[in-house]
């Protein structure tokens, strides 16, 4: 005869989306033992003994009969140790460990149960804890059950009530009504711009200043159109003009993230980050792989049903650089083309399948040729390279991939004369976000109403719908090219965008003929 089934829930997290899961533990009359199933990877299936360890540590012993866990729904593929302390606990629950009443039961089951067991009965964080409880809320769980040690982290996410053992032991007490102390959602204080405590709020990026850019005024303002509309950006020059200054300079002028987009970013930083969160991520992420990365390392991928983001996903709301772009794979490079599209990336296996945000800002830096001398103004550097060679270089970026690219900057070395000289004044990034953040505001106004909140992301049909159509006499450089097949229907798109950019950084209502004409130049490669 089989005893009644214990359950207690807790979250399946697949990349940051996540499926309510019951654990049931029910206890029969057969041999000692234990068996977890429902689909667990090979961490899971070692649970039972974390489980049988840490209870027995706690003097909380199971049963001397044959416990069975459940995992249910049994279909879908379940990964990590996040269930230790759901299984942990219903298992206890069908050994008479904890009471028996509908109270617990209830609590059982309403309660998301997120940790990792050790065999002292203590409780750790598991891999991408917060984007678990933001997967717990979004499926209609109020409070979730974590380790003491992340609790803050666990707390970020508004409407949610924290219970937060330090062992397991602790946890069977609040079950048995011993008061424990709660979490409520963080104040606003902890979510401002710059609170301290959170390794990737106080990022040695933030030391860096579009200050430092000497000599490259074009560059500089063709930053700030970027910035202000969130354009993918080319930058083509020599060694030494300043192209990785001006990229690693970007995150600096661009505004802190919006609350969805916080926690999102916070979400995909506490995946693989082993360290709890204290405060949300509120400036852009900046990834920057080298050109031997793999396509599963931008991205995304893993083995079996382990999926894993790569650098596109981790640079989601922020920055994707990629330096010595020729020098990536071909493949590597066209597999972008897709997510700067839809801005999500979609990973398939045989039996699973994951959907990854992908919403960055692509900058793409690379030399006019291999020797990297072609098109220097120095007459004492003339190109090495063959014709053929220089023409199969920037090859490898595709053109489906550079029609994507809305501005394309050739970068020109600074004269040593240039240098000498007196220079004016430079504008920090701090003066120079300030232009980005109004642009984006006036964008943002613009765009009430509709599902998008900066000019890239305006789908070109509706630029050139009636709502916000430009008479022809505006555009008419823009038809010519079109005409002429010097750039795509896409590009045509694009070029509007950053049009209505310009337009927003000058305080103008709508572009005119002269912005139209600037964002043509700019998506055909101005020099600097």
């Amino acid at each position: 005869m089989t005893a009644a089934v214990c359950r207690a829930a807790t979250i399946a997290l697949n990349g940051l989306e996540g499926a309510a899961v019951q654990v049931e533990a029910a206890v029969s009359q057969q041999l000692p033992g234990m068996a977890i199933i429902g689909l667990p990877d090979a961490a899971l299936a070692e649970a039972k003994l974390r489980v049988r360890l840490a209870t027995a540590q706690a003097d909380l012993p199971l049963t001397n009969r044959f416990l069975t866990v459940n995992l249910a729904p049994a279909a879908l593929p379940k990964q990590g140790s996040g269930f230790d302390l759901a299984i942990a606990l219903a298992s206890l629950a069908a050994s008479g460990q904890l009471p028996g009443s509908d109270d617990v039961h209830e609590r059982l089951a309403a309660t998301a149960h997120i940790g990792e067991l050790g065999l002292d009965g203590g409780l750790r964080r598991p891999d991408g804890l917060l984007g678990a409880v933001v997967a717990a809320q979004r499926l209609g769980f109020t409070r979730v059950m974590v380790p003491a040690s992340c609790a803050a982290e666990a707390a970020l996410v508004s409407g949610m009530t924290v219970v937060a053992p330090e062992t397991l032991a602790q946890a069977v007490d609040w079950y048995r009504g011993v008061p424990m102390q709660t979490h409520p959602a963080a104040s606003a204080a902890a979510r401002l711009p710059g609170a301290p405590g959170d390794a990737r709020t106080q990022d040695p990026g933030d030391a860096l200043d579009m200050v430092d850019v000497v000599g490259q005024p074009e560059a500089v303002e063709a930053m700030i159109v970027a910035a202000a509309g969130r354009h993918h950006l080319s930058l083509i020059g020599p060694p030494g003009a300043g192209k990785t200054l001006l990229a690693t300079r970007l995150p600096s002028i661009l505004p802190d993230l919006s609350d969805a987009a916080s926690i999102e970013a916070s979400s995909i930083a506490s995946l693989g980050s082993g360290a709890a969160l204290t405060r949300l991520v509120r400036r852009p992420p900046f990834e920057s792989p080298h050109h031997t990365a793999s396509a599963a390392a931008i991205i995304g991928g893993g083995t079996g049903n382990v999926i894993r983001p790569g650098a596109v996903t981790r640079a989601c709301h922020g920055v994707l650089f990629l330096d010595e772009a020729a020098e990536f794979a071909p493949k590597v490079l066209d597999a972008l083309r897709q997510p700067l599209e839809s801005g999500v990336i979609e990973i398939h296996r045989a039996r699973m399948r994951a959907t990854l945000p992908a919403r960055v800002q692509l900058i793409l830096a690379a030399n006019p040729c291999p020797c990297g001398k072609l098109g220097s103004a120095e007459t004492s550097l003339e190109c090495e390279c063959p014709p053929m060679q220089r023409r199969r270089y920037l090859a490898r970026i595709s053109g489906p991939l550079a029609d994507r690219i809305d501005l394309r900057l050739t970068v020109r070395r600074v004269s040593s004369l240039l240098l000498q000289d007196a220079q004016p004044a430079r504008p920090n990034s701090a003066e120079l976000r300030v232009r980005v953040v109004e642009a984006r505001a006036r964008a943002a106004h613009r765009l009430t109403g509709t599902p998008w909140a900066v000019n890239a992301d305006v789908p070109g049909r509706w630029l050139r719908g009636p709502e916000l159509r430009l008479p022809r006499t505006e555009t008419v450089v823009l038809d010519r090219a079109l005409s002429r097949g010097g750039i795509t229907l896409r590009g045509y798109d694009r070029a509007l965008k950053v049009a209505w950019t310009i337009a927003d950084l000058d305080g103008m209502e709508r572009p005119g003929r002269h912005e139209v004409a600037r964002a043509l130049m700019l998506r055909n490669g101005v020099a600097a």
